[in-house]
């Protein structure tokens, strides 16, 4: 029995102490606390497991040591000066310093090079740092999607979930869809602003191709050329708020909703099961009143709830009895060289002068209207799919003008050929004169056997 019990203690540290240095030490110390009591070694080595003569050696030392790493030849060795030179030169390549070091009778191989080089770049690298930018009650917004896989009845599928989060007091609302596009962009906003009931002075957004067409930067000035996409633009005139798009490849400006994002991905949705996507945002609802909203903030040190009712809800621009935004369908095209845009599975004709132009397609009840810079430029009826509607106006500056009977005339014959017989050519005469011939051969015609002298 006293055996079963000596050995129910002394396993579990035999078998962690030599993976865990932290154990080992607190073993150590253990050990020599009851040496001095008086205990034997060999009832304490027994005990723990281990020899005899590693006690003494505790004992000896008094204290725990950590066992010092033998220091071992390397083949870099007599090349450690040169490479701490060099590497900065090359850029740390690795490779290029192999390379360079075999030229010099070097013989080992390129994965110590590059152990002997990962430190160097490291502490070369320099450090990134960022600015907190905090924003004043009801000033902004920062919205985002993440992607997290959910099981909705029995199908486990991407829920793209929208989070907008409010600059200031970090309130957050999220909702999930099947997809990114416009549609559940705008979507996310007008349940948003209902949410808070009001609307922020301005939203930053990615540059996600459903809201930004094209975004470029001037880093010298700081200028940001955006071209939103017309619904969207349209969308933000409606609610009276500016959109604003971070940085390209730059996501830390809008670092708010990307911890919102993680914070819902994290902890909304793990380990759950939903039985429609009605039922996953019922939930996302719930959760965001319940735990979100009331939980302290790590940064804020506040309920994002409590600081939104003190400070932000009476600066954020009130909706009123404002409808929802009218949604109609409109689309983004670039026009194709044979002036052809696709619209559902079909193509329309456009006039040829907006080739490579991009167009605004508005769908209405069973009609495309095609613009351009706002103005309307083409209408087609729609067509089922895989279909062409081509309007013959549209290429006029493509087709070369015809006769009255449709006959494309011949281009006028070369004069300066100089392998061309000039005697060859003959009298051009009008047109007119072969008709006047014709017509007094119709009324006097010539007698049988009569020979004009």
């Amino acid at each position: 029995m006293e055996e079963s019990e000596r050995m129910s203690v002394a396993s579990p540290v035999t078998d962690q102490v030599p993976e865990a240095p932290m154990l080992k030490e607190q073993v150590v110390e253990e050990v020599l606390a009851r040496l001095r009591k008086g205990e034997s070694v060999v009832g304490l080595a027994r005990e723990y497991g281990v020899d005899p003569k590693t006690i003494r050696a505790w004992r000896q030392r008094g204290a725990y040591r950590p066992r010092e790493r033998r220091a071992y030849a390397s083949a870099l060795d007599g090349f450690a000066e040169w490479l701490q030179a060099r590497a900065p030169e090359v850029e740390y390549n690795a490779a290029v310093l192999h390379r360079e070091l075999v030229a010099q009778g070097f013989v080992g191989s390129p994965v110590i090079v590059r152990r002997f080089v990962q430190p160097l770049r490291a502490a070369a690298r320099p450090a990134v740092a960022t600015v907190r930018y905090e924003t004043a009650p009801g000033q902004q917004a920062q919205v985002d999607f993440g992607q997290r896989r959910v099981w909705i009845a029995d199908r486990y599928v991407a829920a793209h979930v929208f989070v907008f989060t409010l600059g200031f007091s970090r309130r957050l609302f999220p909702m999930a869809f099947p997809h990114e596009r416009l549609d559940a962009m705008l979507q996310g906003h007008e349940q948003a602003f209902r949410h808070f009931d009001g609307v922020p002075e301005q939203i930053v957004l990615d540059n996600a191709r459903p809201v930004v067409l094209q975004h470029t930067v001037d880093r010298a000035t700081g200028r940001h050329d955006v071209v939103w996409h017309p619904r969207y633009a349209d969308f933000a005139s409606y609610y009276g708020f500016r959109p604003w798009a971070h940085w390209p490849y730059r996501p830390q400006t809008k670092g708010k909703t990307e911890s919102g994002v993680k914070y819902v991905q994290h902890n909304a949705l793990v380990g759950k099961r939903f039985t429609s996507w009605a039922h996953l945002n019922d939930w996302l609802l719930e959760w965001s009143l319940a735990v979100a909203d009331t939980r302290v903030h790590g940064t804020t040190h506040e309920p994002p709830q409590a600081r939104f009712a003190r400070a932000e809800r009476a600066r954020l621009a009130p909706l009123g009895n404002r409808p929802l935004y009218h949604r109609e369908r409109v689309h983004h095209r670039v026009v194709a060289p044979d002036a052809l845009v696709a619209i559902g599975g079909s193509r329309y004709s456009v006039p040829v002068r907006y080739v490579g132009a991009t167009v605004t397609i508005r769908e209405l009840l069973g009609t495309y209207e095609i613009l351009a810079q706002g103005e309307v430029i083409a209408r087609h009826r729609a067509l089922g799919r895989h279909q062409v509607a081509m309007e013959r106006s549209h290429y006029a500056a493509l087709l070369r003008p015809r006769g009255p009977q449709g006959v494309v005339p011949p281009p006028a014959p070369p004069r300066y050929d100089p392998t061309y017989p000039a005697a060859a050519d003959v009298a051009v005469r009008d047109l007119a004169v072969y008709a006047a011939i014709a017509e007094a051969a119709a009324i006097y015609p010539a007698e049988e056997g009569r020979h004009e002298p």
